[in-house]
């Protein structure tokens, strides 16, 4: 039902709006002392709850219960503090007009003009394996009430969902007052912020969460929140940001120890890189341009310093494109892997963890932005993008943990069975073709890449560019596609190079064709019934 009309000649102009009364009932109490102290010092008269009320006490402050304004003691075990025409007529009177103003002195209550709610932490309930009977008691029903009511009134009342919000709301203070932009901007935060927490609680209900084992939600509501803004986008006349989505582990959530400014495309790249590298077990690099890996690879067998090997196995690929490139190691990076780094011209490294002594070398390249990864960092289970008018939602493409035993049911349809060695190259370069963007041709020796083909708009061209990459080193090396051979030219441009097994998924119309072409060249070829497209 729409609202009441009102003759807008009725109203008067409000932009700064002095704070006299604030409401404060929250549950993350980050920063509540220091916001107290202003807000006493400034002369605000607080109206608390419970353990808000209790904290500001303790340090001091002088605090109103807000039973005291409602006339009703807490109850139901604190299900009903709040929901009270005392404190609602008091959030939602807009004193632009005159006969609101009128209403409540003949009501005898006093309006707010700063509101301080944050919700109970139900998200981090459901997280902690809590029973669902205790998940249920952290579903709030007073607070997001409050939250709205105050939102709603922005033209009188500044809405605080977060401490992030109280060093400006103190500034205000000094200033007179909040302006009608900022309350309207945080506005649109606690909107969001209610929005996000329904959202947590129906998907409870339901019981749907983004993972691999869960139904596809019928309704997605994804909640972000802006970190920084950017010096541009992809380009320089872009405008740009990046936010940190709520519940998020990966490259958003990492923590830049060094450098410059994270850019746009160092996000894009490190993330790939990421994808890459972690989809290895053995200590791993990938260095990637452009979103597109120019090496990757897993420590020799026999490396006294694994990730170190990696690193240098990944480089000698294509030392060339891996000028200004973005590295990630699935390891902690050591002193020795920083070292092969110093005359190398990188852009972005990133990892779980970083010797001191690495820190210390890197220290020299001081544009270099190293970028450590949040101690609970996961791939995701599902991947979304945007496209125009809405978005695309599908599980992530991730390879099973018994990748060696999966590969011992890839169909075998030309030559005989390889190798243990070149079985483990040849699975090693399928699991590298998920990070190269389709068409993919990734060729390996001693799992690490020695040349790739990648984004071409046909797959003859990707076969050529992996070939042309690794020159020599094609000779000897297995090669895998990321999806099947069309016809068999491609896969005779692999055996003119001298490489003797092939991984593909199979699935082509003319796969007997290609067949036939690596049956009279006496190599091996596998056909593994899944693809690993990558756009």
């Amino acid at each position: 039902m729409a609202g009441p009309s009102h003759d807008p000649a009725l109203y008067r102009d409000r932009d700064i709006v002095p704070i006299r009364r604030a409401l404060v009932s929250v549950s993350d109490k980050t920063g509540l002392r220091e916001l107290g102290e202003a807000l006493v010092a400034a002369g605000v008269e607080i109206v608390s709850t419970g353990g808000s009320a209790a904290l500001l006490r303790d340090a001091g402050f002088d605090v109103t219960d807000v039973s005291a304004v409602t006339g009703f003691p807490e109850s139901l075990d604190g299900r009903v503090k709040t929901l009270h025409p005392g404190v609602h007529a008091g959030l939602l009177a807009d004193l632009r007009l005159e006969d609101h103003e009128r209403q409540l002195a003949e009501l005898g209550i006093a309006p707010f003009e700063l509101v301080v709610v944050n919700l109970y932490p139900f998200v981090e309930t459901v997280e902690s394996g809590a029973s669902p009977a205790d998940v249920v008691e952290q579903i709030d029903i007073g607070g997001p009430a409050m939250v709205r009511a105050s939102a709603k009134n922005f033209a009188n009342v500044a809405i605080v969902v977060s401490p992030e919000s109280y060093p400006a709301i103190i500034t205000a203070l000094g200033e007179g007052g909040t302006s009608l932009a900022q309350r309207r901007d945080l506005a649109a935060r606690a909107f969001a912020h209610t929005a996000g927490y329904d959202r947590a609680v129906s998907l409870w209900f339901a019981g749907e969460t983004l993972s691999a084992n869960a139904a596809l939600p019928q309704h997605l509501t994804i909640r972000a929140e802006r970190l920084a803004e950017l010096r541009y986008g992809e380009n320089a006349h872009q405008r740009a940001a990046i936010y940190t989505r709520v519940g998020g582990h990966g490259i958003a959530q990492a923590t830049q120890l060094q450098g410059k400014p994270m850019s746009y495309n160092n996000y894009v790249d490190a993330d790939a890189a990421l994808r890459a590298a972690f989809d290895m077990v053995k200590p791993a690099v990938a260095i990637i341009k452009h979103a597109n890996p120019c090496g990757i690879a897993v420590a020799a067998s026999n490396a006294l310093d694994p990730i170190a090997s990696a690193h240098l196995r990944a480089h000698e690929c294509d030392p060339v494109s891996a000028f200004g490139g973005v590295i990630a190691a699935n390891r902690t990076v050591t002193l020795k892997m920083a070292e092969n780094l110093r005359d190398i011209f990188t852009e972005v490294i990133v990892a779980p963890d970083f010797e001191p002594e690495a820190l210390e070398v890197f220290k020299l390249k001081r544009n270099l932005r190293v970028l450590q990864l949040p101690a609970d960092w996961r791939q995701e289970q599902m991947d979304v993008r945007l496209v125009s008018g809405g978005l695309l939602l599908q599980d992530a493409d991730r390879f099973p943990d018994d990748i060696e035993s999966v590969a011992k049911d890839w169909q075998l349809v030309s030559g005989e069975r390889p190798s243990d060695e070149a079985m483990t190259n040849l699975i090693f370069a399928w699991k590298a073709c998920r990070a190269v963007k389709s068409n993919a041709i990734v060729l390996a020796k001693a799992s690490a890449t020695v040349g790739i083909g990648m984004g071409q708009v046909n797959r003859v061209d990707s076969c050529r560019l992996a070939v042309e990459r690794a020159g020599d080193r094609a000779a000897g090396s297995v090669a895998a596609s990321d999806a099947f051979f069309p016809f068999a030219d491609g896969p005779q441009v692999l055996i003119d190079a001298g490489i003797r097994e092939i991984v593909q998924p199979g699935g082509s119309v003319r796969d007997e064709e290609v067949i036939d072409a690596a049956r009279a060249a006496g190599v091996t070829m596998f056909f593994t019934g899944e693809r690993h497209f990558f756009h």
